[in-house]
């Protein structure tokens, strides 16, 4: 297995393989690569450019299945690398881009491409694929979030992936469904308090989570996705989302042209970032509700995950790592053999690989805790 991307969830994946696996993790930075080496000397290491098409090929081409976990920027295009190489692929990039154009070249390169297998999107993917073959689904919404346990000002926020990706989270348009029709809402939109019961009040609001939901599930009326902050922090960022902070567009400063949301990453990385052995979790609440035996019926699965000092592996990397680490061990197992583009509510419609999955997951102390009620 070669995964791409040493990133704290890429690592924690490379890692969690290698106990069963030869695993070589691959990363563009020397430096990354070298730290891992300390955690894990089972792992093989490469450095690797994923923009350089043929070395990126000529990388995967000995391996017998990739994972991606490069940042969103680089996802789409090296996604087309590596199906247009004939491998299997499972993909934790969340990139903008539409997995689904990539769907004729997998099929045409007979290649497994399981795409946005991580929490969320991933597991609440999964589980209401689960639970649509099981009811008649009206309302799907998942809310989740990941954050440090100590609040520190100004953010009262830490990174687990690249800060780009996360200040997608703050510009990019919401698509959710609203009787029966996909709608578009602002990033940071529709802002509420909700209560849980590890964490206290926390603020949900709009974000764009549903991605192939809107194309796999266009017969469920009601669906959205929001994420979750610590109170406060929505209006922070509307703040310098207006100021011009998350800009694309190229602004010139001293004669030179520069991208304002690269300046923001860049400044906001050391301040985003967690802290070696730093406390943090990942909360997730998935409520699903529609019909079954002619009853109105409602299952929630609940999601509770804390950074584990024992590997020194963060929540969010556990969570996201090993839900992408199932799905490897599903198609290295043989139990899903499906071609193309496979997002991961159809690993969900699979009753046996929705089992396998909570299985693998509650091995490494990952637990989705579900309630149900009629009427």
């Amino acid at each position: 297995i070669i995964v791409l991307g040493g990133g704290m969830v890429g690592s924690a994946m490379a890692i969690d393989l290698a106990q069963k696996h030869q695993v070589t993790l691959a990363d563009y930075n020397k430096e990354v690569l070298g730290r891992i080496r300390l955690r894990c000397p089972d792992l093989a290491f490469t450095q690797l450019d994923v923009t350089n098409t043929r070395a990126l090929q000529n990388a995967v081409s000995d391996f017998d299945l990739v994972l991606c976990a490069v940042p969103g920027y680089l996802g789409f295009e090296t996604m087309r690398s590596i199906i247009d190489a004939g491998k299997d692929v499972v993909d934790i990039s969340f990139f903008s881009e539409n997995a689904l154009e990539l769907d004729a070249l997998a099929k045409k390169r007979d290649v497994t491409a399981i795409v946005d297998c991580g929490v969320a999107p991933g597991m609440g993917n999964i589980i209401l694929g689960y639970q649509n073959e099981r009811m008649k689904v009206t309302d799907f919404e998942c809310l989740v979030g990941g954050l440090p346990k100590v609040k520190k000002w100004p953010f009262a926020y830490k990174a687990p992936f690249s800060p780009v990706d996360v200040i997608e989270e703050y510009t990019r348009p919401a698509r959710l469904k609203e009787n029966g029709k996909v709608v578009i809402k602002p990033a940071l939109s529709e802002m509420e308090l909700v209560d849980f019961k590890e964490v206290g009040t926390l603020e949900e609001w709009n974000s764009d989570g549903l991605r192939s939901l809107l194309a796999t599930m266009p017969h469920i009326p009601n669906m959205v996705e929001k994420t979750l902050r610590y109170p406060g922090s929505m209006e922070f960022m509307k703040m310098l989302r207006y100021a011009g902070f998350f800009s694309e567009k190229e602004i010139t400063v001293d004669g030179k042209k520069i991208k304002p949301v690269d300046v923001a990453a860049k400044l906001l990385l050391p301040a985003w970032q967690l802290e070696e052995g730093e406390e943090e979790y990942t909360v997730m609440r998935v409520t699903i509700q529609g019909v079954k035996n002619a009853k109105a019926h409602k299952i929630v699965y609940d999601l509770y995950d804390t950074y584990s000092p024992e590997t020194n592996t963060s929540s969010m990397a556990r969570t996201t790592g090993y839900t992408c680490t199932g799905a490897a061990q599903l198609l290295l197992s043989g139990r899903f053999t499906g071609k193309g583009i496979i997002a991961p509510e159809m690993l969900g419609a699979n009753g046996s690989c929705f089992q396998f999955l909570l299985k693998h997951l509650k091995e490494r102390n990952v637990f989705y805790k579900r309630s149900a009620s009629d009427g």
